[in-house]
């Protein structure tokens, strides 16, 4: 009975050592990730970024376990640039303004309309000059660029007393920018005082007046609610923004040559459904916004460029004229 009871004891044992091995095989098999970005769960850039993540975790059976954080649960745009060098963070959704910071001639796309429009821009990501500029950006930062995505075309919002209807209207107008340099020269070369506030803390400081006016795409304005909090929605289109899907330079270097195309595919998929959401979406918000009883302003954007050119030049913010005068030749 005994040596029964024994024999039992040990089949149980080696039972649960062959159970704790292979979960510690699945365990150490298993890398996790963090995915931050700033916007809201109800934005394409959520929405595309769980789709990569799943779709990531999919092809490498399995392998890499990424959780996307969402609405500066990380941090500011800033922190999570700053935590993919200190490795509190893999992978970031970032403007290429906040990248610009790191080497300064990628956020040139932030001077005032070298977009024509969203096809301008996508053919930008898909040429030379943008691949260029990113290889950059690469080496100077450690860290690698794998996508961009379509942000949308920036347009003004403002407050009831302050309507924006022409260059001039600009002036002395008290508007939020995102701090990062690359957005100062639109307000600046138009005599607004741009104040930099972070992303989160935008609709309070709109609520309280402590700025007049901000700027950001319709799908934005709508997701972070500013239509509540301001009155005027000029079609400026200033800047046709991007954001940039950047792994760390630390986990770029762990990857396979397998492992970094799928990577870079599924990041790339996943910036062309976001892109196509959010131009789906400038279209119909135009008209929702009038139907909420916002006042949508159509301007004389060619009066806006001129105004721009006349007082700034790409060389003023510390921009290449060539990379300039590449981008806008695209056709």
């Amino acid at each position: 009975m005994n040596s029964k009871r024994n024999t039992l004891k040990a089949i149980a044992a080696c039972a649960l050592a062959a159970t704790a091995l292979g979960t510690a095989g699945i365990a150490g098999a298993q890398t996790k990730l963090k995915w931050a970005h700033v916007y809201e769960t109800s934005e394409p850039f959520h929405k595309y970024s769980v789709w990569a993540a799943e779709e990531i975790k999919k092809r490498t059976n399995g392998k890499y376990d990424i959780q996307v954080f969402p609405a500066s649960s990380l941090g500011k745009e800033s922190d999570i640039n700053q935590g993919l060098t200190l490795g509190t963070v893999d992978i970031v959704l970032t403007g290429a303004s906040f990248a610009g910071n790191t080497y300064k001639p990628l956020a040139v796309t932030y001077f005032p309309f070298i977009f024509r429009d969203a096809e301008h821009l996508l053919k930008y990501a898909r040429s030379d000059v943008f691949q260029e500029l990113a290889k950059g950006y690469d080496e100077k930062s450690g860290n690698h660029i794998t996508a961009l995505n379509y942000y949308g075309a920036r347009h003004v919002t403002s407050s009831a007393a302050r309507p924006v209807t022409k260059p001039e209207d600009m002036k002395g107008l008290k508007i939020r920018v995102p701090d990062a340099p690359a957005y100062l020269a639109f307000p600046k070369a138009l005599g607004a005082n741009a104040t930099p506030i972070a992303f989160a803390e935008v609709y309070l400081a709109l609520q309280n007046n402590t700025v007049d006016a901000q700027e950001n795409p319709l799908p934005t304005i709508e997701a972070k609610k500013f239509f509540e909090v301001q009155k005027n929605i000029s079609l400026t289109g200033h800047i046709i923004d991007s954001l940039l899907t950047v792994v760390s330079g630390q986990l770029w270097g762990k990857l396979s040559a397998d492992e970094k195309k799928i990577f870079t595919d599924v990041m790339q998929e996943a910036a062309e459904k976001t892109g196509r959401d959010i131009i789906a979406s400038e279209i119909r918000l135009t008209e929702e916004f009038k139907k909420r009883g916002n006042n949508v302003i159509t301007v004389d954007k060619a009066a806006f460029r001129e105004a721009v050119l006349k007082n700034t030049k790409p060389t003023d913010h510390g921009y290449r004229q060539q990379d300039y005068d590449r981008i806008v030749a695209i056709k």
